[in-house]
């Protein structure tokens, strides 16, 4: 549920603009990283400080500066100040509970990510807000720690592999928004071998930690489809405004982002309608079983209640029963019981009763 709620009460009272860090609390130093490249050639840089970036800033290549870790809002704002960034900007990249949405401010394009991966030891999905901020020629990248989904765009870069070194920074952006979008197949694949699994387990056999099972998997759907559902309205955005900043040969590559998100949200909300009808299945399931055992339980006491009448009448103490004193009348009695008991339990199977 934590992940659902972000606690933004410590911004309560502060003036718009007043960048104030707002997520999971960091103990990490902040890790900053430069890719300054073109068609010949790229430079790549592990940076101790801000200072080191900036010289490479007006050489007139492509920049791309990645920064782990927005909890040192010092940091933030003095790289914010030497890009002109605009202050409601900096803050929202320090402000970790934004939904995906875009903002152009004319000079620079800021979108905002959801970027997702499964935790495996927490068996649920973590995900971490990326911060993207579009210039003329540069790209700056924000997110909350080290890890990410970028290291095919790294490897291109540095191999000259792909369009990536060929084209702006505008396409490195895109570049960036497609590495986050496609992996939400990945989590999408496991969510779905975790429903096709549940689905042939509760077949076979339903039991409530099934229902626990259910409601993880439809919380986790949930989840997903928060992060995804506004980035549909982010990249129709970029397309549908024509920001000055997006060339038009970068446009087709948005659309088929654009469509990738479609999909995704797609078999999101078909894996909902799933896990819906999975909690159907349990339900059905478990109706039948005590269906199963009330039939069960109401065959038995139809069956003894004439042996109980027989024996009821048998049991009585009067002295002028005609088999009281008969020699065989306790066999005949048990034999009077079975060719009873017997008898209904054939009738029962004529009827398809059992």
């Amino acid at each position: 549920m934590a992940r659902f709620l972000h606690r933004g009460s410590k911004k309560a009272g502060e003036s718009p603009g007043t960048p104030t860090y707002v997520g999971r609390a960091r103990d990490a130093d902040v890790a900053i990283s430069l890719f300054e490249y073109d068609s010949e050639g790229v430079r790549r840089e592990t940076l101790d400080s801000l200072e080191a970036a900036f010289p490479g800033f007006a050489s007139g290549k492509t920049l791309w500066l990645n920064v782990d870790g927005v909890h040192d809002v010092g940091k933030i704002e003095r790289i914010g100040e030497r890009f002109e960034l605009h202050p409601l900007l900096v803050e929202d990249v320090v402000h970790t509970g934004q939904r995906p949405k875009v903002e152009d401010y004319d000079t620079h394009l800021f979108v905002v990510l959801r970027m997702l991966r499964w935790d495996e030891e927490a068996d649920e999905i973590d995900d971490e807000q990326v911060s993207i901020v579009l210039g003329p020629s540069w790209i700056l990248s924000f997110q909350e720690r080290e890890g990410d989904v970028f290291g095919p765009i790294r490897d291109r870069l540095l191999s000259n592999r792909g369009r990536v070194r060929k084209l702006g920074a505008d396409y490195l952006a895109y570049t960036l928004i497609d590495a986050v979008v496609d992996h939400y197949f990945s989590i999408l694949e496991i969510l779905g071998e975790r429903i096709e699994d549940l689905g042939e387990a509760m077949t076979e056999n339903p039991r409530r930690a099934h229902l626990e099972t259910i409601r993880h998997l439809k919380r986790e759907l949930l989840f997903m489809r928060k992060s995804v559902w506004p980035l549909r309205e982010v990249l129709n955005s970029v397309q549908r405004d024509e920001s000055q900043l997006v060339q038009p040969s970068t446009q087709p590559y948005l659309r088929d982002v654009y469509d990738h998100t479609i999909q995704i949200i797609d078999t999101v909300e078909t894996f909902r309608d799933m896990v819906s009808g999975l909690m159907d299945v349990y339900l059905s399931s478990i109706s039948n079983r005590m269906n199963e055992v009330m039939k069960v339980l109401t065959i038995i006491a139809t069956i003894f209640i004439p042996l109980s009448f027989i024996a009821g009448v048998y049991g009585m103490n009067f002295d002028f029963m005609p088999e009281t004193h008969w020699k065989y009348g306790y066999f005949g009695a048990l034999g009077l019981m079975l060719a009873v008991g017997l008898g209904m339990l054939v009738y029962f199977r004529r009827k398809k009763w059992l």
